[in-house]
């Protein structure tokens, strides 16, 4: 067990800053910035310096170990910049990792473009993302362009067109709610039965949800954070909406708080995400049992294992990067690593499909997981449970 009293009491005291090892002077450094205001949160980032350190237990990268800082910006895109900006310049890291929100990564990716420092992203979704055209930035996470596109075939072929929309104001919710509108137009020729746009931090949505029981809908998409989501679940229950009016999350509903705070709420919402805890593959049962004895988690959402799938990609190609590791060879030691990342070939890890890069700054080429996983929730509470409804590989190209 992981000593989490020290852990919390880094964050508490403000430092927010962690280290893997001590510093050497030939060490590979990496900068990773998270959301890390949950419980979920902060233990995402552990798991990642955890990772880092048994790779350097292990005798490091060619010989090299790995000095790991971690940060916490708290999904605010001021903090996630100055993250960025300390990291690159002060700490002079070789690689970025973050962010787990979509509103930090999107202002980040021109920061590493500019000072050409090569971003590895872990959680964020917004297709935007990648859209920018930066030669430094890579997504381990499926793009929100393909969630859009496995969402709106289930909804339109086995629950129905007409469609009410949940819309919070953060950059990912956003991106899924326009991306789903406008792939339920192309693939079933319809329009939003009603839409509201609601702030990130809503409380109330019980007048929208008057407003969509009246509506007589098929289903309520609710494209928000964990929390925000939850509200709205309830409330549509306290509406007077019924089971049979499905319920679509947006990727977020992924995590673990939406089923604990939802309880009951949450059953047979489903959703778009990278990875199912009821998945059945022998990878996946060692990595359910790894995060449960490690961090006590029972069942990890697909935040876990895309910080994990990323470590692992991190690794391969450092294991493959000439680095020369002196204070003169910093720019050409990340020029190394960013082409040694866009080398990686169907890395088959905790993803339902393989993830490959390649050298194109195009989201053809930098979203590097094509393979959404279409979920359900079975039951809710602190042991909610899952089941898996179908795995689509999408076109590189899909959503562009």
């Amino acid at each position: 067990m992981r000593n989490w009293t020290k852990f919390l009491a880094g964050l508490a005291a403000g430092g927010f800053v962690l280290s893997a090892t001590a510093a050497l002077a030939d060490e590979i450094r990496i900068g990773i910035t998270m959301r890390m205001v949950s419980e979920n949160g902060q233990k995402y980032g552990q798991m990642v310096m955890d990772e880092i350190g048994l790779i350097n237990e292990a005798g490091g990268i060619n010989g090299h170990q790995i000095k790991a800082t971690l940060m916490n910006d708290e999904c605010k895109s001021d903090k996630g910049v100055a993250n960025a900006n300390k990291l690159i310049f002060q700490e002079k890291v070789h690689l970025l990792v973050g962010s787990t929100c979509s509103s930090v990564s999107l202002p980040i990716v021109d920061v590493t473009a500019k000072a050409k420092v090569p971003q590895i992203i872990p959680h964020s979704t917004n297709a935007k993302i990648t859209q920018k055209g930066s030669a430094w930035v890579f997504r381990v996470p499926v793009s929100g362009r393909f969630y859009a596109g496995v969402n709106a075939k289930y909804v339109g072929e086995n629950i129905g067109k007409k469609i009410a929309y949940i819309c919070a104001a953060d950059a990912a919710s956003q991106n899924d709610c326009d991306a789903m509108q406008a792939q339920m137009k192309s693939q079933h020729g319809t329009e939003p039965a009603y839409v509201a746009q609601v702030q990130e931090k809503e409380v109330d949505f019980r007048t929208h949800m008057q407003k969509i029981k009246l509506a007589g809908v098929d289903g309520i998409m609710v494209a928000a954070l964990a929390e925000t989501m939850s509200r709205a679940l309830i409330q549509s229950y306290e509406a007077g909406i019924g089971p049979n009016v499905r319920r679509i999350g947006s990727s977020s509903a992924s995590n673990a708080p939406v089923p604990k705070i939802s309880g009951d709420a949450v059953k047979g919402v489903f959703y778009a995400a990278a990875y199912s805890n009821a998945d059945t593959r022998p990878i996946a049962k060692l990595f359910n049992q790894m995060v449960k004895d490690r961090y006590g988690i029972h069942a990890p959402d697909h935040d876990f294992s895309q910080a994990y799938d990323l470590i692992r990609i991190v690794e391969m190609a450092l294991n493959n990067s000439d680095l020369k590791l002196t204070n003169s060879s910093l720019a050409a030691d990340r020029t190394a690593i960013r082409d040694a990342i866009a080398n990686v070939k169907n890395y088959q890890g905790l993803a339902s499909g393989p993830i490959s890069f390649c050298a194109d700054a195009t989201p053809q080429c930098r979203d590097g997981n094509k393979t959404p996983v279409l979920i359900s929730y079975r039951k809710g509470g602190e042991a909610f449970e899952t089941e898996v409804l179908a795995r689509v590989s999408m076109p590189e190209d899909f959503g562009l």
